[in-house]
């Protein structure tokens, strides 16, 4: 749809729902009273989430159709993957918006295992399931309505950028509303030009420990706590104070939120700028100020750590040297 008279065309805006919580729809809407500010330069043309859209529409698109797509979620089926192959076409820029679509997000934990070792989790030894003929999905199955077909199930969780050419991509879990409307700010006013090779935007080239309110003393770790089993002390690094505390590895945007309202980073944004892989940095930097003499004592206070791997790499294990179970 186009403006009358002199007024420019109205951007064509697309926005899907792949393999995650669905926290990045939301998002989109949190931007508030912008969304008049949006309808005003944009027409939806895709998304699920709030309209009722068939990916045949989008077919029948021509290619390149599509000003903006908004691509969250990582890609687990088959179906994920067509479509992010669909959309990429129709599209004159990609966009990888949220960790899951960037770096597998927590989808991704799932890639310590393999499809047999879900599937008996979740349809064999489950305290909530009821299936004592252990039924299990299957990609085509026979019914007196005929043969249904679902999605193939991948071995692994892949980003987006696995399958398609990116141009951008926005990071967080969500990715934050100030942000998000920066970004669409930025394309409407075109200094975000199509095809830009994953570039990241709506984000800061700072570790969320760089923008930190919390005093750094300078002190070694002599125990590590969980958020439910200490208070900490008001104005003192939570990672000195022995909480696993990530933001010295993660990339900053969020305006550390988690870290004002007194927990630890969870490492939402995804890696710094400057680090290759979130978790080995984190590790790194935890081993700099371990108050451990002997590597026994060190041993002790790593085996504090509940969950090493889901801790370091809950949103960037698809990008990480360990990347997935072989």
């Amino acid at each position: 749809m186009s403006g009358n008279g002199d007024a420019a065309p109205k951007l064509k805006v697309a926005m899907y729902w792949a393999a995650s919580c669905g926290g990045c729809d939301i998002s989109l809407l949190e931007i508030g009273v912008n969304l008049l500010e949006l309808i005003k330069i944009a027409d939806v043309v895709f998304w699920p989430c709030a309209a009722d859209f068939k990916y045949q529409h989008v077919a029948d698109y021509p290619d390149e159709y599509i000003d903006v797509c908004f691509y969250n979620g990582a890609v687990r089926t088959s179906e994920q993957e067509e479509i992010a192959r669909l959309l990429r076409r129709k599209s004159k820029t990609l966009i990888s918006y949220g960790e899951c679509a960037i770096d597998g997000g927590i989808p991704a934990l799932a890639n310590l295992t393999n499809p047999k070792g879900i599937y008996d989790a979740a349809y064999h030894h489950n305290p909530s399931i009821d299936n004592p003929d252990g039924v299990e999905p299957q990609p085509i199955t026979e019914c007196e309505y005929g043969e249904l077909e679902i999605p193939k199930f991948y071995d692994q969780v892949l980003r987006l950028k696995d399958v398609v050419e990116v141009d951008y991509e926005i990071p967080g879990c969500p990715p934050q509303a100030e942000r998000v409307w920066e970004a669409i700010q930025a394309v409407a006013g075109g200094a975000v030009p199509a095809r830009n090779n994953a570039v990241k935007v709506a984000c800061f080239d700072k570790s969320v420990c760089d923008e930190c309110p919390l005093e750094k003393r300078l002190t070694k770790i002599k125990e590590f706590k969980r958020p439910h089993e200490a208070r900490p002390e008001p104005d003192w690094c939570l990672l000195e104070q022995g909480f696993v505390c990530l933001g010295r590895a993660t990339r900053s945007g969020c305006g550390a939120l988690c870290i004002k309202g007194g927990l630890p980073c969870r490492g939402c944004y995804g890696p710094s700028s400057n680090v290759e892989d979130q978790g080995t940095a984190m590790i790194s930097a935890i081993a700099s100020i371990l108050d451990a003499e002997t590597e026994e004592r060190a041993k002790q206070l790593i085996d504090e750590i509940v969950d090493p791997v889901g801790t370091f790499y809950r949103f960037s294990l698809g990008s990480s040297h360990l990347k997935a179970h072989k």
